[in-house]
């Protein structure tokens, strides 16, 4: 069976049971991802990630599988699905020649698709029964007293967020306003809009298009955790996303699931991902800083 081969330089590790799909390795700096569609769980890809003991390790594997073990509840997920919308989408960000509008209407409509998947078997329902022109039926509709907290980081998080109303019957929009140093790469937070604490349970999208370094990503996690959402309750959505980023969120938020358009393989000096999209912030809002 063909299959399509990434290789990430990382030090990632897996649990003793772990046996990946593709063929194994020895050397402790390459990463060992697994995609798989299987009809047990899910036909999203999933690449698992564990900070527990390492025994084997291998490549990304793009392949069918028609048995899958339980993924251990303390690996971070990392859903690139395969839509094909969502390659589309993907591909006109990176188009350079993309102007504006269409770039800021390419990251709504991406983060539509990512959170359409993010929200399948997670949000909350009520059951019952409602008369139709052709009689009773019964119903399940989206619970409007649990409302899903969308949190897009600024700026570019906005435009990815846009949508995010028309795909969720009931939300709350808190928004989080987050810099990158362009020498150290350290995140500085400017505004922060997030409530002192979230209820119980609360669902949470953590919006941001770019997960490069992790800096930023790993702050606004943080910053949830700090008012009670536990790792389970928070999903990440991004367009593209990059090794020391999930690397970052693996090793501090086991239990994490992140949605993202497709992964690249390194980040620069400067800290962008290659060959990603730019500056997603510029790109949407059509400014140069």
């Amino acid at each position: 069976m063909a299959c399509s081969r990434i290789h990430f330089n990382l030090n990632l590790r897996f649990p003793s049971d772990a046996a990946p799909i593709a063929s194994t390795c020895h050397s402790p700096s390459r990463l060992s991802l697994s995609l798989s569609h299987s009809p047990l769980f899910t036909t999203t890809p999933k690449i698992a990630y564990s900070s527990a003991p390492r025994r084997t390790c291998g490549a990304v594997c793009s392949q069918m599988t028609m048995e899958e073990k339980p993924l251990s509840e303390n690996r971070m997920l990392v859903y690139v699905p395969p839509h094909p919308l969502i390659k589309h989408w993907v591909s006109v960000l990176r188009n350079e020649q993309t102007p504006c509008p269409i770039f800021r209407n390419a990251m709504a409509e991406l983060g539509r698709l990512l959170m359409y998947e993010a929200s399948r078997d997670w949000l909350p329902t009520v059951s019952g029964e409602i008369q139709s022109p052709m009689g009773v039926a019964s119903v399940e509709f989206i619970d409007p007293r649990e409302p899903v907290a969308v949190i897009p980081i600024l700026r570019a998080g906005l435009a990815l967020a846009e949508h995010a109303s028309s795909i969720l019957p009931a939300t709350k929009t808190y928004h989080l306003g987050i810099s990158r140093d362009g020498e150290t790469l350290q995140p500085t937070i400017y505004l922060n809009k997030l409530p002192g604490k979230f209820p119980e349970g609360s669902k949470v999208f953590v919006v941001d298009p770019m997960l490069a370094t992790g800096g930023t990503i790993v702050a606004a996690v943080s910053l949830l955790k700090e008012r009670g959402v536990g790792n389970k309750q928070i999903k990440v959505i991004s367009a593209v996303s990059a090794p020391p980023a999930l690397q970052k969120l693996s090793e501090q938020f086991p239990g994490l699931h992140v949605y993202t358009g497709i992964i690249d393989p390194e980040v620069n000096e400067k800290g962008f991902i290659i060959p990603g999209l730019g500056d997603a912030g510029d790109r949407s809002f059509g400014t140069d800083t």
